[in-house]
């Protein structure tokens, strides 16, 4: 049966949908240079759940505010930033999840477990890895921090690769992005 998006997704023309991106207002992390660092002892599960203290932060609001002080260095490590400190995080595979995708005007927007929109292409674009047996797909979201697809976005994000033919690419914003692992 093919995929449909949810109405509040697959509604959104491609205006709509950058006028929601542009809209998220993000705290400017990137020029912050705090001296304190330390830990923040926070941890983000691989199925998108974040964790303080070994308690989950359960308000979802929180989960938004903190995912806007995320950045990702060139080493790796995950840190959340404010204008006082870099506090690491530990992330156990990706910051966020990608939990659907709507095809718009030959454009793949996805949604994210923190209600945000990414659209794919040059500035986000999707990567494979892993292998035939266990491959993941990820998409860049912002300062380094990556969406790793859930099983059911994977999944209509195929069903729109092999709906395009069946070389297993998508073409999002003017760029194609494979989804076998290399």
């Amino acid at each position: 049966m093919p995929y449909v998006p949810p109405p509040e997704l697959a509604g959104l023309s491609l205006a709509q949908i950058a006028e929601q991106v542009a809209a998220r207002k993000l705290p400017p992390v990137e020029q912050w240079s705090p001296q304190e660092r330390g830990e923040s002892h926070m941890r983000i599960a691989t199925d998108g759940n974040w964790y303080h203290e070994g308690s989950r932060i359960t308000r979802p609001a929180m989960v938004r505010a903190f995912s806007g002080l995320l950045l990702r260095d060139n080493a790796g490590q995950h840190w959340l930033v404010t204008p006082i400190q870099k506090l690491a995080i530990k992330v156990e595979d990706a910051a966020f999840v990608a939990t659907d995708v709507s095809q718009t005007e030959g454009t793949l927007a996805f949604r994210l477990n923190t209600d945000e929109l990414v659209v794919a292409g040059p500035q986000n674009p999707i990567h494979a890895a892993g292998d035939a047996d266990a491959p993941a797909l990820y998409i860049a979201v912002r300062r380094g921090c990556e969406a790793r697809l859930n099983r059911s976005t994977y999944e209509q994000l195929a069903q729109i690769a092999l709906d395009g033919g069946d070389d297993w690419t998508v073409t999002s914003a003017g760029a194609s992005f494979s989804l076998l692992p290399a």
